[in-house]
């Protein structure tokens, strides 16, 4: 009995101690966060499901962190806001149209006669993108992330010009405080920030990367340097800090590796008849087996223009799958087009120039006083496999839960998680404590 009483007093003991955890006051520690703006492109400016649009843009990077830094004396912070979450991303296929609305999960019926679920969009003309390309000028906005927009636009007063049919990116005529005189660069830095959230350099290699290495080239790493240091120099003049993320490798995104090199699965009797075709005209450097076969793509570098894919080699998410499927398209008669393809000479380029820049980057946040965020790092983890909250999220199209309906930019709940990882490093970097976002509103992949 004597025991049972011991026993009793212990427990009753231990249920009656209820531990407090403190939690730290938030504090902006050596960091003043009483004006912030962003400069960057796509990923910054909350960019996704292939389009700009107003939730988007409401629940992107610098906007959840502006909530953030409410906590320790931050402002309100002001975007250009689309007006509807209709929105408006451009179209990698002009000769389709110029726009395109955000994709949205529906039921396709694909060449083949399967129905599924799939990614949707639909185009816009001109004439109904008018209300989403009107300038908001007037407006002061501390949000200078424009979608697609390489380092060089920054310093180039056509960049704000109003003409859609002249300039292939209207985002920044939204914004420009003089079209076609004022420069992106001068009106971020007229601003006069204290905190600087920067992820510079994205667009001036995905520009390339997202066109199967083709159009524009990617700027050297002494261009890329000049410019970088121009941006932060002035941008920081006043003793602003500041947060820079660095650039990811391609390979962390679906867009770049969800149809793979060697998908064309043939059986034998299909395999026979493409070599029937090849064979004869000399072309012994295509041949195909049983089983999983290369592609045929453009190459001017190869005999008659053209050969079979290899390992180390990426298709991009915008071929035209349901020609692949149906009408033997990278394998008879029609090759690959090199827009939608990245061989391993570009592969090696981009390599090298992502490192370069990442470098460059590396040595301008420690020049400029400013946090790092490894972004390179953390998306090859989600390639992995992270958790957040107790749920599972990977890279992994549509059902991964990081990334958005086009493979290249995250949802809504990734770009929260891209904001935790910013957050993470101004905390260490400057002795803060901003608290982590935890957004219940943010949106990802919508099933219908």
């Amino acid at each position: 009995m004597k025991y049972l009483v011991t026993i009793l007093l212990i427990t009753l003991s231990l249920f009656s101690c209820t531990p407090e955890i403190e939690i730290p006051e938030p504090s902006a520690g050596d960091a003043n966060f009483s004006k912030m703006i962003a400069v960057g492109g796509n990923y910054l400016a909350g960019y996704q499901d292939g389009a700009l649009y107003k939730k988007g843009q409401s629940l992107s990077i610098p906007a959840l962190l502006a909530e953030q830094f409410k906590l320790v004396g931050g402002p309100q912070f002001n975007q250009a806001l689309m007006p509807d979450n209709n929105g408006l991303g451009l179209n990698s296929k002009l000769w389709e149209s110029w726009f395109i609305t955000p994709s949205h999960l529906g039921n396709k019926t694909n060449c083949q006669g399967v129905t599924s679920l799939s990614p949707l969009k639909n185009t816009i003309s001109i004439s109904a993108a008018t209300p989403y390309l009107t300038g908001v000028a007037g407006n002061s906005v501390q949000n200078f992330a424009v979608p697609y927009a390489a380092l060089s636009d920054y310093f180039d007063p056509s960049f704000g010009t109003t003409s859609v049919t002249g300039n292939t990116n209207p985002y920044y005529a939204r914004i420009a405080s003089d079209p076609g005189v004022s420069t992106l660069y001068e009106d971020a830095r007229q601003q006069n920030a204290s905190f600087i959230t920067a992820w510079l350099g994205m667009e001036d290699i995905f520009n390339f990367v997202s066109k199967g290495g083709t159009g524009t080239a990617i700027p050297s790493a002494s261009i890329f340097s000049n410019s970088l240091d121009t941006i932060l120099g002035g941008l920081t003049a006043n003793g602003a800090k500041g947060v820079i993320a660095n650039i990811p490798d391609f390979r962390s995104f679906p867009y770049y590796t969800l149809v793979a090199w060697d998908n064309a699965d043939l059986r034998q009797a299909q395999a026979d008849s493409l070599n029937d075709f090849y064979t004869p005209s000399g072309l012994t450097h295509i041949h195909f087996e049983q089983g999983r076969n290369g592609f045929v793509i453009e190459d001017a570098a190869a005999f008659a223009g053209y050969r079979q894919m290899h390992s180390g080699e990426y298709i991009t998410l915008s071929v035209p799958v349901d020609s692949m499927k149906c009408y033997k398209y990278g394998l008879l008669l029609t090759v690959v087009n090199d827009r939608y393809v990245l061989d391993s000479s570009e592969v090696y380029e981009i390599d090298q120039a992502i490192n370069a820049y990442n470098a460059i980057i590396a040595q301008k946040a420690n020049q400029y006083n400013l946090a790092l965020v490894d972004m390179n790092s953390y998306l090859k983890n989600v390639v992995s496999g992270i958790k957040w909250n107790g749920v599972d999220l990977n890279a992994v199209f549509v059902s991964g839960g990081f990334y958005s309906l086009d493979g290249y930019h995250p949802n809504q709940k990734g770009y929260s998680l891209i904001a935790n990882e910013f957050i993470r490093v101004i905390n260490t970097k400057y002795n803060a404590f901003i608290p982590d976002v935890y957004c219940t509103e943010c949106d990802g992949v919508k099933f219908p």
